[in-house]
Order: structure tokens, then sequence, then C-alpha cells
């Protein structure tokens, strides 16, 4: 490979069509046809190319890489949604939000149960620390570990306190859940009812 001896930006005078084996491009031909339409029927400035990107034109994603730059897209072209991982629907029920439908439906028959009297104290998204935070020989801390229970209540005819989590067959077998239900088991001797 040979090494460059021109300086950068390098300067090509107009009308020439290639430079060594790489072509130049037409000004008049970087924005194509349908952009420009576009462009005119929105009111919109057309995407930037890489040239003026390269020049340095001042503009609200100039900074940023190419690759990196989100496009924003036309009115009336929603950017589609990703589906969620395990499939589940969000939801809201009362002001409080779940992570599935299956989730809201068990909270709602906790809710029957507590008052028809069989259980007490129903609590949700309560948090028990399997770790606590601890720091580190170089002076950095290590974050403590987490378990978020969904659902927590009192059995009234036991008196047993009763940890329940909603899980599809998919997220049973999650790792890091597997993981934290054991140190669940160790740590503070709750074994987790699984729905």
């Amino acid at each position: 490979m040979t090494k460059r001896t021109n300086s950068w930006p390098m300067v090509v005078p107009p009308g020439t069509k290639t430079v060594g084996t790489a072509r130049v491009r037409d000004d008049a031909s970087s924005v194509g046809y349908a952009q420009r339409k576009l462009a005119e029927k929105f009111g919109t400035k057309p995407a930037h190319s890489f040239d003026d990107i390269a020049d340095g034109a001042k503009s609200a994603g100039a900074n940023t890489p190419a690759y990196r730059r989100e496009t924003v897209p036309s009115p009336g072209m929603a950017k589609p949604k990703k589906a969620p991982k395990y499939r589940n629907t969000k939801c809201e029920q009362n002001g409080i939000r779940f992570d599935s439908l299956k989730e809201r439906a068990h909270w709602l028959k906790l809710i029957e149960r507590q008052a028809a009297g069989q259980i007490r104290d129903l609590e949700l998204q309560v948090a028990f620390v399997l770790t606590p935070r601890k720091q580190r020989d170089d002076g950095t801390w290590e974050r403590a570990s987490k378990y978020v229970a969904d659902f927590v209540y009192v059995e009234v005819a036991t008196g047993k306190r009763v940890v329940e989590d909603v899980k599809s067959p998919a997220t049973r077998k999650n790792t890091t859940y597997v993981q934290k239900r054991k140190q669940m088991l160790a740590v503070h001797d709750i074994t987790i009812k699984e729905i």
C-alpha cells in the first residue's frame, strides 16, 4: 500500500470524473428523485450525504458518526415496535403497571383472597437483598444483588409468609432467575412459589 502524499481535504477540480481508480460523484445526483420530492412535500431538508458530513456541515447530527445516527421517520410512518422477548403484554390496572396479563390476573385473584380473609399483608414488587453492597480492594463499590418478588403475602391459616412470582415456562429456565431463586433459598430460607 502506498502512502498518501496529498493532504486532506483533497481538492478535486470541477468536471473531474475519476481520481486514480476512484470515481468522483456528481453533486447533483447525491440526492435521489424520491428524496427530493419528499423534501419538497414536507418542507424538510434532504438527508445528509457523506460529503456533507466530511465537510463538517453543521446540523443536529453532524457530530455523531453516520452509523450511529438514527433517521427520523417521516410523518405518517411510525417506526415498528420490537416484540417483547417473552411475548408478554404489559398492562395497567388501577394505576399499577404489570409486566404481563397473567400477572395482572393473578393480582386480581389475590385481592379477592385478601377480601375473603384467606390472606393478609398483600404486597406487590417486594425487593429482597441477596448480597449486600461491598467495597473492593481498589476502593470501588460492588452493587448489591436483589431479587424482586411479584407478590408477597401471609397465609392466614398457617401464618406463613409466601413469596410468589408469575413465570412462563420460558422464563422459569432463565439462568439469572434460577440463580436468584437458589440464593433466596440459601440466604433467606424462602422457597419461591412459581405461578
